[in-house]
C-alpha cells in the first residue's frame, strides 16, 4: 500500500501509520507530481488547489484521495469517478474559523470598521460612528446549511439574529427553506449569507435579479466560492446602492487582479480567501480525520466525509 502524504503533517501521523504502509512524503508541487503515479492513497493538498488537482490527475492508481478542502471545484471529480476512486473532504475541519470570519465580516460592515481603521491610519478622531447597524433583531438567510452554515447560524443566534436556512434537500426543520423557496422571500432578510458548495447548480446563484430583489439596506456575505455570485452584477449593485454592502472572502478569479472594480466598490470588504487559514488547529484535526479514515479504508468501512462525485460535495 503506497501513500503520498504532505511532509507538513508527518510529525502528526507517521507514528500511527500501519507497519505495511510505504509512504512518500512531498514538500513541493513537483514532488507531489512525481510521487502521485503508482500511489493507492493520496493526501495531496497544496496551497494552490489547482496544483492539488493536477497531482490527483497524475495519480492514475489512486483508490482514495483525501483533502482538507471543503470546496472541490479545482479537483477532477469525473476523472476520479471513472477510475472508481473515492474522495473525502475536509468538511468541519475549518468550520469554526470560516464561521467566525463570516460573523467578523458582518460586524465590520455593520459598524463600517474599515472607515474607522482608515481614520486611525490618518490620525483622525471621528466624532460619530460611521456604522450604526445592530445585529440584534436582524433576519439572516443562510444559503447552504452544511457544517459551516449551521455553525454561522448558531453564532448569529447568540447575537439575537433570526436565522433562516436553505438546503438543497427540503426538510421539515423549522426555519428551513428548499431550493425553490428562498428567491421569493429574499426581500425579507437583512443579511444574505452564502455557504453553499460551488457546483453547476450554484454557479451565479446570486445575480442581478436576486440583488435587485434584496432590501436596499441588506448586506451580502460570501464565504462559499466566487462563482456563486455574478460578480459584474454585484459591482453594479454596489455602485448603484441597490444593497448596503458586501463581505467577500472569495472572488472570481483569485487572486483578484489589481485594478478590479471590487477593490474600490462602495462598502465592499474583500478578505482574500483567508477565512479557512485563520485557525490554529487545522492540521491536528486533519491528521486525526485522516488516521480515522485510513483505519476505515483498510477495514472496508464507510469513510467520514465521503463525497458524491456527481454532486461535487
Amino acid at each position: 500500500m503506497i501513500l503520498v502524504l504532505p511532509a507538513l503533517a508527518r510529525p502528526l501521523i507517521e507514528p500511527q501509520l500501519p507497519a505495511d504502509a510505504e509512504v512518500r512524503w512531498f514538500g513541493t508541487a513537483d514532488e507531489a507530481y512525481a510521487m502521485a503515479p503508482g500511489a493507492e492513497i493520496g493526501w495531496l493538498d497544496m496551497q494552490v488547489p489547482a496544483h492539488t488537482g493536477r497531482a490527483i490527475a497524475l495519480g492514475t492508481s489512486l483508490r482514495w484521495v483525501t483533502t482538507i478542502y471543503a470546496g472541490l471545484d479545482a479537483f477532477p471529480l469525473q476523472q476520479l469517478k471513472a477510475r472508481g476512486a473515492r474522495l473525502t473532504n475536509g468538511v468541519g475541519i475549518n468550520a469554526t474559523a470560516v464561521a467566525e470570519y463570516a460573523v467578523m465580516g458582518m460586524l465590520a460592515l455593520a459598524k463600517r470598521l474599515p472607515d474607522i481603521v482608515r481614520a486611525q491610519d490618518s490620525g483622525e478622531w471621528l466624532r460619530d460612528a460611521p456604522g450604526k447597524v445592530e445585529l440584534e433583531g436582524a433576519r439572516a438567510l443562510i444559503i447552504g446549511m452544511g457544517a459551516i452554515g449551521r455553525r454561522i447560524g448558531r453564532m448569529l443566534t447568540g447575537f439575537g439574529v433570526e436565522v433562516t436556512g436553505v438546503r438543497r434537500v427540503p426538510s421539515d426543520e423549522p426555519d428551513m427553506l428548499g431550493p425553490d423557496q428562498w428567491r421569493g422571500r429574499i426581500r425579507e432578510f437583512d443579511w444574505v449569507i452564502l455557504a453553499t458548495p460551488a457546483t453547476a447548480e450554484t454557479a451565479r446563484l446570486i445575480g442581478a435579479a436576486e440583488l435587485a430583489a434584496m432590501k436596499r439596506t441588506a448586506f451580502l456575505v460570501n464565504i462559499a466560492r466566487g462563482t456563486v455570485i455574478d460578480q459584474d452584477a454585484l459591482v453594479a449593485a454596489l455602485a448603484a446602492g441597490e444593497i448596503a454592502g458586501a463581505h467577500l472572502d472569495v472572488t472570481d478569479p483569485e487572486p483578484l487582479p489589481a485594478g478590479h472594480p471590487l477593490w474600490q466598490a462602495p462598502n465592499a470588504l474583500v478578505t482574500m480567501h483567508l477565512s479557512g487559514r485563520a485557525q490554529t488547529h487545522m492540521f491536528p484535526r486533519a491528521a486525526q480525520l485522516f488516521l480515522d479514515n485510513l483505519a476505515r479504508y483498510r477495514a472496508g468501512e464507510r469513510l467520514v466525509n465521503e463525497v458524491d462525485l456527481d454532486l461535487g460535495y
